[in-house]
């Protein structure tokens, strides 16, 4: 199993001090994730969603990971955990939904054929941008459903301080169809119950919320593996001992508060009992679609006199869901109490959860009671203050784990951090202690130890960076007559001259116990310098100066080494334990009052805004950002998409845009078409035509004779008669995988899919025929199918796909009953393709622009349809401004390099292209006085009114010198076919000079069919001329191909 909690095991040890605390690593330790209090129920959720057994395929959405929420699904997918679900990464965007639908729904996807449990992870946030789709969701089955996991954290305001408000639902519960139930979980227990529930049952998709802004996160939580196995909601939570609304309060209250589950509805639940409320009632919804009047009318009290609903919305104005349910409800039926709603914003949802006397003088009004308490005489609240990464940032677990080892005690822990307030962060670690009981209602830690309240709830304060009593209001966090540890390396005078006055005059009307201790100094006294025994030693001496304040009067030096010899070895890295306590002892100096006077400073209050999740590499990833340093927190909080690791910054100065065709593994550029012009005339029946490209601010940079590789688009009329002949709909969301990476996949509509992306028009394999046979419905298409594919259907493939030239989208009418969904047919045909074109122009004379020479590709087919090469057609109906996407391919094609060496250039057609590239080239070197070789320059075609291409550009090079000779071969002009091999049997005396004696190079650039006449010409030359045999002439040859001087480049 990937959950492992072993890191707690050693608490001293020097990997744990990173940060605090750790996630469960990533180790081949097989431990259970249940019943055990060191494992946080969001990882249990996290477990049990990303299981193989339950998900087909897990979408963790940015916003998800954004707040510490499927960091470790992507860990154990990446590490090849055995039996994790694939991951797939997605972005939040409106309409982000759709492509989930996209794969369940049925007809349209391979996953709805064979069956899929789809998991989401988004947040509150990104499920109000998914809801709207749901309305598309396809009845929920047994084998294919939707689960919607959603950790209720939400960054608000202009601090993006992190809330458990659900306000960004208040619009879209209505939007929820009744194929999807809503399970809303407050405590970690119920989190990892339901969360089984979600997976058990097969009746309905499922959204599940569940309190990721304390409680999931808490740590000192036993979990019991749960055992609901029920195929319906109602009987699996029946199972597990849930119901769609609980009731905690006087069974005949009058007043009675509804309010969906959450940590608002465990504190009302909580003062409620607490105080054991006359009259008053809390109603806790767990179950909120499908929403169940008859069982919220069995649960509230039948002397009800008035229901406030408490609803979360973005602001006041707007009309709370849950209040125009129970009103609805409530419409009917006997008694009628009054109903009173309470719109509840988002900055009112901080101020409830972080501020102590908030809530309570809430829910005091509305019952008409006084002295409300929200937690018993018997708790006690730590807070542990510092800087994460720091060698003593290990403190709060190494105090977990002290109470964790009493089984009479509840220790429950919660991290958060503060990454703006000061560089490099801070954390605030609360952890609430209380004796164990069977029936307490675990209150949210936000609650019990409040952060915004300035009356001070903590019973034991602990800071361990001195320089936060410089710069943040840390002591104000401390209640009266209580004591405070400070690690600090200041004397008394020092402590004095840098606490702020604000923190002096806390101290001194709040009759704080301060002291200070040097851990620091200790362990240096001890264990020498820094190191893993440094870190131990200084996190060891901290926690027995807790431990001597937590146990207060009862504490001596024996009692502290006694306890403290519970939970750790005699000897820590060799250091006797008695030597470290001993030196502890000595060190925890006291600060009277009288001696703190303070500065006068502003201080910096600590805000929530970021969830640190610690991975099996040491890394530390906050916000779904993983920090090469704290110090970049703040950094990937204010900019998530944008901001990069500086360890994955590209050093180019264009980078490659990884949204530009994230399927091509080749480096891509977006360049924009400035010319389109035809070459050849329009009443031609050859379509020969000039493009420029303008690539200004791409980066693209080519060299002679490359060639450029365009990505095509299909033809959109042909695409979209297609897509109408298919029967789906052409703006139809679908998530196509990306090739060689299958946990990344792309969305797009299926119009775009199938104009921009996949080869619709190509030629199919035979392999396409006995695949696509699996999905025919008719036995007559199936077995042609087969047939056609299997040794014994040869001659008939041959004719298919020679003769008679069909494409894939030709067998797909050809044989109607083969229907794969859409996304399962993209995989089945697979991408265009791109085409590669020899470059016609030389960077060095056109600067910011690349040129292409296209012939259009056409025929007619025995049956008398016409085709088209997909390229050719659409680069030939490409507009001005219009955008191409491009990438590069090297080519044999290259320039000696020698300019002095001669060049015999062969070009038939467009095989004039590179050519162009090279006379341009050496003209460039000309003019700046360079001396260049002889050029013999060969060209040919049929006529030379209509395609004597750049004739007018190749006169000028002759009458410039830049071609030495031109010979000029246009097959049908005159009585007898000439072709370049004639012309260049006429100079074979210079030809063979040039190759024999000088180094010259020869290229030839186009189609197949001269090759045999224009390597005869030069053996010819070459006996003739040379006085060698044919034999030794051809050798000769084929010599020059090993040494890059015989060049062809033919298709």
């Amino acid at each position: 199993m990937p959950l492992s909690a072993s890191g707690w095991s050693t608490p001293l040890s020097s990997s744990t001090t990173l940060s605090s605390p750790p996630s469960p690593n990533l180790d081949k330790v097989e431990a259970s994730p249940f019943n055990n209090p060191r494992i946080q129920a969001s990882q249990v959720v996290e477990y049990i969603a990303s299981r193989a057994s339950a998900s087909s395929l897990v979408y963790v959405y940015d916003v998800a990971e954004q707040v510490g929420f499927g960091t470790l699904t992507k860990e154990w997918a990446k590490a090849g955990e055995p039996g994790t679900a694939p991951v797939v990464d997605l972005q939040t965007r409106a309409g982000a939904g759709l492509s989930l639908i996209g794969r369940l729904s049925q007809g349209t996807s391979h996953e709805a054929g064979r069956g899929a449990v789809l998991t989401s992870y988004t947040t509150p946030s990104g499920l109000a941008l998914m809801a709207p789709a749901f309305v598309h969701l396809p009845p929920a089955t047994a084998t294919s459903r939707l689960v919607v996991q959603v950790p209720t954290v939400t960054p608000t305001g202009e601090a993006l301080s992190l809330s458990s408000t659900l306000s960004p639902l208040a619009s879209v519960w209505s939007l929820f169809p009744e194929n999807v139930a809503v399970l809303l979980s407050s405590t970690p227990q119920q989190a990892v119950d339901f969360t089984k529930i979600a997976y058990s049952v097969t009746d309905t998709h499922v959204v599940h919320l569940f309190d990721h802004f304390s409680a999931a996160r808490e740590f000192g939580h036993a979990i019991r593996e749960p055992k609901s196995n029920a195929t319906t909601l109602e009987g699996a939570l029946k199972e597990s001992g849930y119901s769609y609304f609980d009731y905690t309060g006087d069974a005949e209250a009058h007043t009675v508060v509804v309010l969906l589950n959450g940590p608002l509805a465990v504190a009302a639940r909580a003062i409620a009992k607490t105080n054991g409320l006359s009259g008053v009632g809390v109603v806790t919804v767990n179950v909120l679609r499908p929403w169940d009047e008859a069982a919220l009318k069995a649960v509230v009290p039948s002397t009800a006199q008035v229901l406030h609903v408490v609803d979360e919305v973005p602001n006041s104005l707007t009309q709370g869901p849950l209040y125009v349910d129970v009103f609805s409800t409530l419409l009917t039926g006997g008694s009628k109490p009054a109903v009173q709603g309470h719109r509840v914003v988002p900055s009112q949802t901080q101020e409830y959860l972080n501020t102590e006397t908030s809530f309570r003088s809430f829910i005091a009004r509305i019952s008409n009671a006084s002295s409300l308490t929200v937690l018993p005489q018997d708790h006690r609240a730590v807070l542990v203050l510092g800087t994460p990464g720091s060698s003593v940032a290990s403190v709060p677990r190494v105090i977990e784990d002290f109470f964790l080892a009493h089984s009479k005690v509840s220790s429950r822990l919660l991290t958060d951090f503060d990454v703006f307030s000061k560089q490099g962060g801070i954390f605030s670690s609360r952890i609430a202690i209380s004796p164990k009981t069977d029936d307490a209602i675990p209150i949210p830690i936000p609650v019990a130890i409040p952060l915004d309240d300035d009356n001070g709830r903590t019973d034991l304060l602990v800071i361990l960076d001195q320089n936060l009593l410089k710069t943040h209001s840390v002591l104000k966090y401390a209640k009266p007559d209580s004591s405070v540890l400070v690690n600090t390396s200041w004397t008394v005078e020092e402590f004095s001259a840098n606490i702020a006055g604000e923190g002096s005059n806390i101290i001194k009307d709040r009759d704080l116990r301060v002291f200070t201790i040097d851990a620091k100094q200790i362990a240096d006294t001890l264990a020498g310098a820094s190191g893993p025994e440094n870190d131990a030693v200084q996190n060891l001496a901290l926690h027995l100066a807790f431990i001597r304040l937590y146990l207060g009067g009862q504490a001596s030096e024996s009692n502290l080494l006694r306890v403290a010899g519970n939970g750790f070895e005699d000897t820590i890295f060799g250091i006797p334990l008695i030597k470290i306590n001993a030196h502890t002892w000595a060190g925890l100096s006291p600060v009277a009052p009288s001696e703190v006077v303070g500065s006068n400073s502003t201080l910096k209050t600590f805000d929530v805004n970021a969830i640190a999740v610690d991975v099996d590499d040491g890394d530390t990833v906050v916000n779904g950002a993983r920090l090469s340093s704290w110090h970049d927190a703040a950094k990937h909080l204010l900019f998530p998409s944008a901001y990069v690791d500086p360890a994955a910054e590209s050093a180019e100065e264009h980078p490659q845009n990884p949204a530009l065709r994230p399927e091509v593994p080749d480096r891509t550029y977006l360049v924009t078409c400035t010319v389109n012009k035809r070459l050849t005339p329009d009443d031609y029946d050859r379509n020969v035509f000039h493009l420029e490209f303008d690539t200004s601010g791409t980066g693209l940079t080519y060299s002679i004779g490359e060639a450029l590789g365009v990505h095509g688009w299909n033809d959109e009329e042909e695409v979209l008669d297609f897509i109408k002949s298919y029967g789906v709909d052409p703006s139809r969301l679908i998530t196509i995988p990306i090739p060689g990476d299958e946990t990344k996949v792309h969305t797009r509509t299926v119009l775009q899919a199938l104009q921009q992306q996949i080869d619709l028009f190509g030629k199919p394999p035979k392999s396409f025929y006995t695949d696509l046979a699996e999905y025919a419905t008719s036995a007559v298409d199936k077995y042609a199918l087969l047939f056609i594919g299997s040794p014994e259907g040869s001659s008939t493939f041959k004719k298919l796909s020679e003769k008679d030239t069909v494409t894939f989208a030709d067998v797909l009418r050809l044989y109607p009953s083969a229907r794969p969904g859409i996304e399962k047919l993209c995989e089945l045909v697979g991408d265009i393709k791109p085409r590669h074109y020899s470059i016609a122009s030389a960077q060095s004379v056109v600067g910011d622009r690349v040129d292409l020479l296209v012939v259009s590709v056409d025929w007619v087919t025995p049956s008398g349809s016409p085709r088209y090469g997909q390229c050719t057609r659409y680069l030939a109906g490409l507009k001005v401004g219009q955008k191409v996407t491009v990438s590069l391919k090297p080519s044999v094609m290259k320039l000696p390099p020698n300019p002095k060496q001669p060049l015999i250039m062969a070009g038939l057609g467009t095989g004039a292209a590179p050519f162009r590239a090279f006379l341009q080239h050496l003209a460039f070197l000309a003019e700046q006085g360079e001396e260049v070789g002889p050029v013999y320059y060969y060209f040919g075609s049929r006529y030379q009114g209509a395609e004597y291409l750049y004739g007018e550009e190749i006169e000028a090079f002759i009458l410039d010198g830049v071609i030495t000779r031109a010979g000029l071969a246009f097959s049908r002009d005159g009585p007898k076919k000439v072709y370049i091999q004639h012309k260049m049997l006429e100079d074979s005396e210079a030809l063979a000079k040039m190759l024999y004696d000088d180094e010259g190079v020869f290229y030839l650039c186009g189609p197949t069919w001269p090759v045999p006449d224009v390597y005869n010409a030069l053996v010819n030359a070459l006996v003739k001329y040379k006085g060698v045999d044919a034999v030794a002439a051809g050798d000769f040859l084929e010599g020059l191909k090993e040494e890059e001087r015989y060049v062809l480049e033919v298709y």
